[in-house]
């Protein structure tokens, strides 16, 4: 999540060896390549974001909770609390949406398709993986997916939650949940139906 070789497409790092397992499963058992879908919490949510930024060709759509944007761990020496540079959980590493999708596109630069579909979460009250991050996400995936803010859904999936939804809201939506910490309660119904299986 941190390190070169994991932000780069065919890097030879951590990404790489999930996408490997990933093309396995579709030669091995027949998966259907157009329904690949990763989610995860904490450091969880990181790699999604990794793996939605070095294998967008891999990877259809993404639901993750109490992350950070891909990138921005980007030369800690290393991605565990203990090692890495804590400026980004903190919420300290602020970027334009412009600048993130360029740090994105720069890692696979030969990608000329579209990004996968991502919902993510976080919650106000995080104090460990800082809130701030949930909004650099939104300037990260928001201008990747080329959608604009267009409104917010108040006790949505649930009482204290809200969902921010931008464009249509097939390709993007954040949720902050008052109140809630490190991490926020994974909603698998809710990942299910963004990923259209259910």
């Amino acid at each position: 999540m941190h390190g070169k070789k994991s932000l780069t497409h065919e890097g030879g790092g951590d990404s790489q060896t999930l996408a490997n397992m990933i093309r396995y499963t579709i030669t091995k058992y027949g998966a259907d390549p157009a329904k690949i879908f990763s989610t995860g919490s904490s450091s969880g949510c990181m790699m999604t974001n990794v793996m939605m930024a070095t294998y967008p060709d891999i990877i259809s759509a993404a639901s993750c909770y109490s992350g950070v944007a891909a990138g921005c761990l980007a030369g800690s020496p290393g991605a565990s609390p203990a090692t890495a540079d804590p400026a980004c959980a903190a919420g300290r590493v602020v970027k334009t949406g412009a600048e993130w999708a360029a740090q994105v596109r720069a890692m696979y630069p030969g990608w000329n398709g579209t990004y996968p579909r991502l919902a993510t979460w976080h919650g106000h009250a995080d104090t460990f993986v800082s809130y701030l991050n949930l909004q650099e996400q939104i300037k990260e995936w928001s201008t990747l997916l080329d959608v604009a803010y267009v409104k917010n859904v108040t006790a949505t999936p649930q009482t204290g939650y809200t969902q921010m939804v931008f464009g249509d809201g097939t390709k993007f939506v954040a949720y902050s949940a008052e109140g809630v910490g490190h991490t926020v309660p994974v909603h698998p119904q809710e990942d299910l139906k963004w990923f259209g299986i259910v």
